[in-house]
């Protein structure tokens, strides 16, 4: 009898060491692909022996699991069915913004202990908050902004004690804002959803900003001030003398008084809130329609930031780059907003950086100058050009257009320019 326990205890030990394998890694993504509409820039070869070198998945150096998924804006339509990736138990980060997943996310993400980073913003993800979210001890970054979720936040996000960037705007979530009272938090947004009540106090050190576009929402750090809460005067004694009366009946109207002198200022204050809140939006809008300034900006210097949620990064999200098939590359404007770079030359027709991504991917940039040409004729020669293919030529991987900024993406070489190897 003890020895058929033992070989029960062996074969559920090597059961469970087969299914935290690289191959079981390859299969939960190449599951996850299958269910969703397969896009052109991810093409994952099936018969590699593990998925470190596909588009977007980054590995462990030493025992080859998948600790990173990155698959911003590549197309993926479709809910993330169970089974895929809540399978990738070393997970870090994951990274899925700026597609159109729908659905739910599946509940077997709880398996994912040592997630760091969620990055869901931009699809048209839905239902409530997920459950599983509070029991995830290390997330220290959740992006659900921009999503169809819906329902209460539960007072359970105080579990994320590591929590540094909390991001749930533009949604539809509805009561009361819990009171999350979590030092590190430094980053929050709950812009644009239908909580009602008061902020609760230990949010209100947060700018007025992040609780604005939540129209039954008042208290500091808003504008809006909470209806105040006037006592009921006492009931009259039987003993009680005609002057007695006369007394409360001026107490009365003096309230009276107060009550309306109190509901004109909030109507005031609610008049202000609305005016600034348009005004807000509509200089919001026009910041978003020149998101070409912010990347030059970002390619001319060194970036600061390293947090991957910008708020140039969402506005840079509505002009993507364009990219050419066979460059392998897995990174967009916002990753490029992020990178450090330096001048490489100047030439004729533009200036050439080299950027060094946050993944360590380095590529030139080429900002293109006085091109007057329109969008159509810019985006059919360069169809033109990325089709070349010469030893001697540096292919074209990339392209930005917009109205005022033309930029180029090309591979970097180490070996370093023509000029230099001449001279």
């Amino acid at each position: 009898m003890a020895l058929y326990l033992l070989l029960f205890v062996f074969l559920l030990f090597s059961s469970c060491a087969a299914a935290d394998s690289p191959a079981d890694d390859k299969q939960a993504l190449l599951r996850f692909l299958s269910a969703v509409h397969r896009p052109a820039r991810v093409q994952w070869n099936a018969s590699s022996s593990t998925p470190c070198s596909w588009v977007g998945v980054v590995c462990d150096s030493v025992s080859f699991r998948v600790v990173e998924l990155h698959l911003p804006g590549v197309g993926l339509v479709g809910s993330i069915p169970p089974s895929t990736i809540g399978r990738l138990t070393q997970l870090r980060v994951i990274s899925l913004r700026s597609n159109l997943l729908s659905g739910p996310l599946p509940d077997d993400f709880a398996n994912l202990k040592l997630l760091r980073s969620l990055y869901i913003q931009h699809n048209l993800v839905s239902g409530g908050f997920p459950a599983f979210i509070p029991s995830l001890p290390r997330l220290t970054r959740l992006d659900f902004s921009f999503n169809r979720f819906s329902g209460r936040v539960p007072f359970a996000v105080n579990n994320l004690t590591h929590l540094t960037g909390l991001f749930l705007q533009n949604n539809s979530f509805s009561g009361a804002i819990p009171a999350i009272d979590i030092p590190g938090l430094t980053s929050l947004n709950l812009s644009n959803n239908q909580f009602n009540g008061s902020v609760p106090r230990p949010l209100q050190r947060f700018p007025a900003e992040a609780f604005t576009g939540n129209v039954d929402l008042c208290g500091p750090p808003l504008p809006v001030l909470c209806n105040p809460f006037f006592p009921s005067p006492p009931a009259p004694s039987p003993s009680s003398s005609q002057p007695q009366a006369s007394h409360r009946r001026r107490l009365s109207r003096a309230a009276i008084i107060v009550i309306v002198i109190l509901c004109a200022l909030l109507f005031l204050l609610l008049l202000l809130a609305v005016l600034l809140l348009c005004l807000r939006r509509r200089q919001s809008r026009a910041g978003t329609a020149k998101p070409p300034t912010r990347v030059v900006e970002a390619v001319g210097g060194p970036s600061s930031s390293k947090d991957e949620f910008l708020s140039s990064g969402q506005e840079a999200e509505r002009n993507k780059l364009v990219f050419f098939n066979g460059g392998g590359y897995s990174f967009d404007l916002e990753d490029l907003l992020r990178a450090s770079a330096e001048v490489l030359g100047k030439g004729s027709v533009g200036t050439s950086y080299k950027a060094v991504l946050e993944e360590g991917t380095t590529v030139v940039v080429k900002r293109l100058k006085d091109v007057a040409v329109g969008k159509r004729e810019f985006e059919a020669q360069m169809e033109v050009l990325g089709r070349i293919q010469h030893t001697n030529l540096v292919p074209i991987r990339a392209y930005y257009y917009s109205k005022d900024e033309k930029l180029l993406v090309l591979d970097y070489m180490q070996a370093g320019s023509l000029s230099s190897l001449l001279h």
